[in-house]
């Protein structure tokens, strides 16, 4: 079962047809300073899923920390992570009107709505 101050976030956002074996390539080599600041502002169990005939990238992760939007804003300002998403932003789509990039005003990725979750427990 999740922790009480656990956030779940789920994002989607277009891949280029033409960029996901690259992408794909990048995801299986993650440079060490961006996991390092994942892990340093509480992020954690995160997996991005792709979906081939919409072109879908599908990411789940989950927050442990007690300050989201600080821990946000650290990990937008960390400098390689940056250099991550300048790579990485360049293979994908913003479904968002306006999106730049990510670690911008306007939100690369688009949060999705949970509307269930099972979390298991005692059999009845």
């Amino acid at each position: 079962m999740s922790a009480p101050h656990t956030k779940r976030i789920c994002q989607i956002i277009k891949l280029k047809p033409e960029c996901a074996d690259e992408y794909k390539e990048v995801h299986r080599n993650v440079w060490p300073g961006v996991l390092n600041a994942l892990r340093r502002y509480h992020i954690v169990d995160y997996s991005i899923n792709h979906y081939p005939p919409l072109n879908l990238l599908i990411a789940n992760f989950k927050y442990t920390g007690s300050d989201f939007e600080k821990d946000m804003k650290a990990i937008g300002d960390d400098e390689e992570t940056q250099r991550w998403w300048r790579l990485t932003d360049s293979m994908q789509e913003s479904f968002n009107d306006g999106a730049s990039g990510s670690g911008k005003e306007i939100p690369w990725w688009t949060d999705v709505e949970e509307v269930f979750r099972f979390e298991g427990g005692p059999s009845a």
